[in-house]
């Protein structure tokens, strides 16, 4: 017998009598997957064992309705087992999300422990056992039906399709993009310096090329069909999810486990996994994830209007200034006192709010209490003299991960985690040794996090934490309750650290697997640090580093921070680390401008990191261009299609109407001839004023066919430089009446415009912007002006094109323009 669920999405079908289950898109030519089967790994004494190829005395409960985070859930179980552990599988649909929940739960039986491996949730298309055969097939567009008397086979070629697969990395350095079916896995080699990091002891490494592998989430589709399937999970407080998939294959396989970790379930007890998802969609939707990053925001306890509301930070940062590749965090208390005053004199044109001390004011990474020689009265009085300068006072700490010469270390070595043969466990290589970590799982330990966390906070008063190197917690070794996953201990130590600071103060994650701090973190880091160079490298060498996906560079900061734009608003405030802006890195201004633009139109936070009273006026005004922050989520197009993706829409509206901003990147070593086709953006069949923010030009371009249109049909810019950027405004071109064109007050080209008012005879118009700003605002008109007047006063005019006029202005805050033809 058949048991099925279905929603105006999907059709769920469960059959206990082979153990295999299906799930079936109600898109027209939508997806299907097929036949697919669970399974559980666990060890018994010195036995390995898998279950589940069979579902013994299978029962399944009718149907019932429950309510949920995600509405009212159409949801049964089925009870199955064997050798005295009992497997409940619960599949839940909602009634207005087009999304399938599944979790399992296991219930120890037996008189003795078992330690819990794996718990896989889905296998389609791998040969899952060898004695069971393969597991199913996943089908991105519809499956030829077999002719009649024709044996219906599990790996079926089908003709036509583009396989690819987006893969999510554990923690925020960890690449996240997009592969091909020629592709091979992005991995690191350095080895055990830099895996622990970066890499969940649970999921592969692939070297086979089609072979991917990803954390959390992870998306299956077809660039040709643009038919997709999101497999993951919807928190990760329980256990860190997996994915694997094969796209070499046709069609394609995939994988979804829980990772048990070895974790000891004692007779009597019961371990349930996070709620599994799937969800199938379209590529070229305009907000694709949506359904599923939002369901995910309310598992774990966050409204949509709560990330909405919150205000990305902008701030200063010591860490890239004051630190250099051969001693980092060389910092002193005199630094931070004279960048806080040359800030508190920046305000009028650069309001920023937070003022972070990073790394190199602690006596050593784990001693949080006691103080480097750089700051011989330790970080309190810093604290309360930034807050009267009307700042927000901001600490860095790394309250998990622990410096193997420190106090701490030698102290506490009960506290530390172990590993093999007893040694504490291998952290990564930071600070010219291979540091380790704090077991959380003894009380001593987390209080003394707690402690440093209260202190911070409370006795010294910064209200802005970064935490950072949070992997740390989540290390595969001994730990000293045996029965709890490395998600159960890293969430519990973020539980514990959120209640130490307060829900008044803003914690940013970073160096944190992403799931676990869904819900108890403000911000997060969402990719690799930058740096001063655009290629990774150490001590200015790049030669067998470039290739590395996950370590410091402005090259993997920014394709994170693109890559991982739908999480933005959603789960947390993205955080993309800081804009670098002085003349003396390796950086080019191209380069500087395409870190600008992406940290701008992807919404997140802003931090400089620069020796602010020594910074050029001119970089200066690069930084007063973002303020105030967009901090709205764009289109990135081309996120499925491109490895490193090119093409992204935001789009706004003001007093004088909406509009498009469109940044096309050249992420190639040589420059670049780009070309803007309007029909490859969200955009309305239209003519268009088409102005470039950074190359300061105006032109006018139509998409195909539009109404009474007129001009290029693309534009094309030239000379590109290496890992530059075009940034355009688009406005529908409206003749025989005032336009508003842009600006280079903003880089949003309009959110300056406060007020607009046509006239019959001219118009009027207000400017806002934080603190005092000098610029030219661009102005089509039906006439050539006669007078123009800001506050009251005469300005100056010139014609920049047919209709076109620059006028240049002056303003502090507000300013208001009058101009007459």
């Amino acid at each position: 017998m058949t048991y099925t669920l279905e929603n105006g999405a999907l059709q769920l079908s469960v059959n206990p009598h082979l153990a295999r289950w299906s799930l079936i898109s109600h898109l027209r030519n939508g997806p299907s997957l097929e036949d697919l089967q669970v399974g559980l790994s666990y060890r018994r004494g010195l036995g390995r064992h898998h279950i589940l190829d069979r579902w013994l005395s299978a029962s399944v409960s009718e149907p019932k309705t429950v309510a949920s985070p995600h509405g009212s859930l159409r949801q049964f179980e089925l009870v199955t087992g064997a050798e005295d552990l009992l497997v409940t599988l619960s599949f839940a649909l909602p009634g207005e999300e087009p999304l399938l929940l599944w979790k399992m739960a296991i219930e120890n039986r037996s008189r003795q422990p078992v330690l819990v491996d794996r718990l896989d949730l889905l296998s389609g298309g791998f040969i899952y056992r060898e004695r069971s055969g393969p597991s199913g097939a996943i089908h991105l567009i519809p499956a030829p039906q077999p002719r009649a008397g024709q044996k219906r086979t599990w790996r079926r070629l089908i003709p036509g399709g583009e396989p690819a697969f987006f893969s999510n990395g554990w923690q925020s350095w960890s690449y996240a993009g997009v592969y091909g079916a020629g592709d091979r896995f992005h991995r690191t080699r350095l080895g055990p310096l830099r895996a622990p990091t970066d890499v969940n002891a649970g999921t592969p490494q692939p070297a086979r090329a089609g072979m991917f592998a990803s954390d959390m989430f992870g998306v299956l589709g077809d660039r040709q069909g643009r038919n997709a399937v999101l497999a993951g999970f919807l928190s990760q407080k329980n256990h860190f999810g997996s994915l694997e998939t094969w796209i070499g294959a046709s069609p394609p396989a995939l994988r979804l486990w829980a990772n048990g970790d070895g974790a000891r379930l004692d007779p009597g007890e019961k371990v349930v996994t996070d709620w599994a998802c799937l969800y199938f969609f379209h590529l070229d939707a305009t907000d694709p994830l949506a359904p599923y990053m939002q369901a995910a925001g309310r598992e774990n306890g966050l409204s949509d209007a709560s990330i909405r509301l919150a205000e990305p930070p902008t701030g200063w940062c010591s860490w890239y200034q004051f630190s250099s590749e051969d001693y980092f965090g060389a910092v002193t208390a005199g630094d931070i006192r004279r960048n806080r005053e040359a800030i508190a004199a920046l305000q009028p044109g650069l309001p920023l709010q937070v003022i972070q001390i990073d790394d190199g004011f602690e006596s050593q990474v784990g001693d949080w209490l006691s103080f480097s020689p750089g700051f011989p009265d330790g970080v309190g009085p810093l604290a309360a003299e930034i807050r009267q300068s009307g700042l927000k006072p901001g600490l860095w700490l790394a309250p998990f991960i622990v410096h193997p010469r420190s106090r701490l270390a030698a102290g506490h070595p009960d506290w530390l985690l172990r590993g093999r043969l007893g040694r504490p466990v291998n952290a990564g290589l930071f600070w010219g040794t291979l540091t380790t970590a704090l077991d959380l799982t003894y009380p001593a330990a987390l209080e003394y996090v707690k402690e440093v966390v209260h202190t911070a906070t409370q006795a010294w008063g910064y209200t802005y934490l970064k935490l950072d190197f949070l992997y740390a917690a989540a290390l595969p070794g001994h730990y000293g309750d045996p029965k709890r996953t490395r998600a159960q201990v890293l969430r519990a130590g973020l539980e514990a650290v959120r209640a130490a600071a307060g829900e008044e103060t803003f914690l940013l994650g970073c160096g944190c697997p992403l799931g676990s701090a869904i819900g108890l973190v403000d911000g997060m880091r969402i990719g690799a640090d930058t740096a001063r160079g655009w290629l990774p490298s150490f001590k200015g060498i790049e030669l067998f580093l470039k290739g590395e996906p996950n370590i410091p560079s402005a090259r993997n900061a920014s394709h994170n921070a693109l890559t991982r734009t739908a999480l933005h608003r959603r789960w947390w405030i993205n955080d993309p680390d800081c804009l670098l802006l002085r003349p003396e890195t390796r950086l080019t201004l191209a380069e500087v401008q395409t870190l600008a633009t992406v940290i701008a139109l992807t919404g997140g936070s802003l931090l400089l990191s620069d020796d602010l009273p020594r910074l050029p006026a001119d970089r200066l005004r690069i930084a007063e261009a973002l303020l105030p922050l967009i901090g709205q989520r764009p289109h990135v197009l081309d996120w499925f299609d491109s490895a490193t993706p090119k093409r992204v829409q935001l789009d706004l509206d003001g007093p004088a109407g909406p509009w498009h901003l469109l940044a096309l990147f050249n992420w190639d070593d040589q420059p670049q001839e780009l070309t803007l086709n309007i029909n490859e953006f969200y955009l309305p069949l239209a003519q268009y004023y088409v102005r470039s923010f950074w190359r300061a030009d105006t032109r006018l371009v139509a998409a195909d066919n539009p109404v009474g249109g007129t001009g290029e049909s693309a534009l094309t810019y030239t000379g590109v430089p290496a890992h530059g950027v075009v940034l355009l405004a688009l406005r529908p071109y409206q003749p025989h009446r005032p336009q508003y064109l842009g600006s280079d007050l903003h880089i949003s080209q309009g959110l300056e415009l406060a007020a607009w008012e046509p006239l019959p005879e001219g118009l009027n118009l207000r400017l806002s912007r934080p603190g005092r700003a000098r610029g030219q605002i661009e102005l089509a008109l039906p006439h050539p002006p006669r007078l123009a007047l800001q506050d009251g006063q005469a300005m100056q005019w010139d014609a920049s094109g047919e209709g076109r006029y620059l006028f240049d202005l002056e303003l502090n805050r507000f300013t208001s323009i009058e101009v007459r033809y």
